[in-house]
């Protein structure tokens, strides 16, 4: 069964950091571009950052450049979203996914969730004193 898990998520202050991962199971994650999304309350769902197959190329949602990385680790199937600098409005679910025939672009992130078939059940990060 294809199978994508996000984990790390949880309560922080702002100003802090987590690290979320996203695991695949039943598939590997190496011929996949990646995404991730994420969901506010009331909002819909927004694309926050992609990486390309190769890990070279990312890009960012504008209100988190700078201050979120991505990065895959392809020997543990993992790829990692690194949120430092953590405000309220960063509260959300956050999910990764994938989609077939996806290419990570500033012009395909900002369209997202369009073009993703595949995601986790998300993880909640909630940034609050």
């Amino acid at each position: 069964q294809v199978q994508l898990v996000e984990s790390g998520g949880g309560l922080v202050q702002p100003g802090g950091s987590l690290r979320l991962s996203c695991t695949a199971s039943g598939f590997t994650l190496d011929y996949y571009p990646i995404v991730w999304l994420r969901q506010a309350p009331g909002n819909e769902r927004e694309g926050v950052s992609c990486i390309s197959t190769s890990g070279a190329v990312t890009y960012y949602e504008d209100s988190v450049k700078g201050r979120f990385t991505i990065s895959r680790d392809k020997g543990k199937n993992t790829v990692y979203l690194q949120m430092n600098s953590l405000k309220p409005e960063d509260t959300a679910v956050y999910y990764c996914a994938i989609g077939e025939g996806f290419f990570c672009t500033e012009y395909t992130l900002k369209r997202v969730p369009n073009g993703m078939d595949t995601w986790g059940k998300g993880a909640l990060v909630t940034v609050s004193p």
